[in-house]
C-alpha cells in the first residue's frame, strides 16, 4: 500500500541532505575577496615593466588562490560607490592626484579599507613632476615622507624580516636574495615613527649596494625600510616595482623580473591575505 506522507518525507529527506554534500563545494567555488590595482603604466619603462609583471603574476595568483584581481587605469574610480566593491586596493606605480580621489581613497582606509603599494606610488619630491603636497598620505600614512634618494643601476639586495612576529613574515626565511631594484631611501626615520611597524630592510650585507656610476646613488652604509605597515590602518608598503631595463642601447629590454623570489612571492601573497581577512594557506 503507497504511503503518500512517507514517500514525501523521504524525497525531502533525500533533497536536504544533497543540499548539504553540494553546499561545501558551492561555498568552495566562491572567490575569497576582491582587489582592486590602479595603475598609470607611462613614461618610465621600468615602471611599465613592472607593472606589467604584477598584473600578470597577481591574476595567476588569483586563478590559483581563488580571488578576484581587477585593475583600472582609471583613477577616478577611487570613490564610495566603485570601492566598497573591493576588500583590498593596490597601488601599482602612482598615487592619486585630484582632491576627490584622495578624499575617496583617505576614507575607504579609515573605515577599515586595505591597501598595499609598491614603490612609485610612494614617491614625492618637491620641485618635481610629483610634488610633497599630500601630508596625510606622506606623512601620516606611509610615514616616510618625501623621497630622498635611490641606488643607480637596478641591483639585488640580501633583505631581512625585521618583524618575525607579524602576520606576514612569521615563518620566512630570515634573509633572502631579492630581484634587481632601485632602492628608494626617505627623509623620515621609520624607527622613529611608534605607529610604524618595519617589517623587511636592506641587510648590512647588502653594501656596497649600486653601481653608479654616481657616487651618491651607491650605498655603502644605513639602515634602509623596504616594507612597512601603519599600526593605525590595515596597508603594507613594499619598495620593490622597478625591473631593470637597457636604457644605455636604447633597446628598452627587460633586464630583469621582480616576482622571482619564492620568499619574495610568498610574501606578497601572505600580506595579501592577511589585508583581505583572510589566513594564507599556500605552500
Amino acid at each position: 500500500m503507497f504511503h503518500f506522507k512517507s514517500a514525501l518525507k523521504r524525497i525531502f529527506t533525500v533533497l536536504f541532505f544533497s543540499t548539504l554534500v553540494l553546499l561545501p563545494s558551492w561555498s568552495a567555488n566562491r572567490p575569497r575577496f576582491k582587489v582592486i590595482a590602479f595603475f598609470t603604466a607611462k613614461n618610465d619603462r621600468a615602471h611599465i615593466s613592472f607593472v606589467d609583471e604584477a598584473n600578470r603574476w597577481f591574476s595567476e595568483q588569483a586563478s590559483a588562490y581563488n580571488f578576484i584581481y581587477d585593475t583600472t587605469v582609471n583613477w577616478n574610480n577611487l570613490n564610495h560607490d566603485f570601492l566598497k566593491n573591493y576588500q583590498v586596493v593596490i597601488f601599482l606605480d602612482t598615487r592619486p592626484e585630484t582632491t576627490d580621489q584622495r578624499s575617496a581613497f583617505r576614507e575607504y582606509m579609515e573605515k577599515g579599507g586595505a591597501w598595499m603599494g609598491f614603490h612609485f606610488a610612494a614617491f614625492s619630491l618637491n620641485n618635481s613632476a610629483i610634488p610633497q603636497n599630500w601630508d596625510w598620505y606622506h606623512n601620516t600614512f606611509l610615514g616616510s615622507g618625501e623621497y630622498k634618494g635611490n641606488t643607480w643601476r637596478p641591483t639585488s639586495a640580501i633583505l631581512r624580516i625585521e618583524d618575525r612576529k607579524h602576520p606576514v613574515t612569521r615563518g620566512l626565511r630570515e634573509t633572502f636574495i631579492s630581484s634587481p631594484n632601485e632602492w628608494y631611501s626617505w627623509k623620515n626615520d621609520l624607527r622613529n615613527n611608534p605607529d610604524i611597524r618595519i617589517l623587511l630592510s636592506i641587510d648590512s650585507t647588502s653594501f656596497p649596494l649600486g653601481t653608479g656610476p654616481k657616487q651618491n646613488e651607491i650605498w655603502h652604509n644605513g639602515f634602509y625600510p623596504v616594507a612597512w605597515t601603519n599600526t593605525k590602518f590595515r596597508m603594507v608598503y613594499f619598495n620593490l616595482g622597478h625591473n631593470d631595463i637597457e636604457y644605455e642601447n636604447k633597446t628598452n629590454r627587460e633586464l630583469s623580473f621582480t616576482f622571482t623570489s619564492e620568499t619574495w612571492n610568498k610574501l606578497v601573497l601572505k600580506s595579501l591575505f592577511w589585508l583581505a581577512g583572510t589566513k594564507f594557506r599556500g605552500s
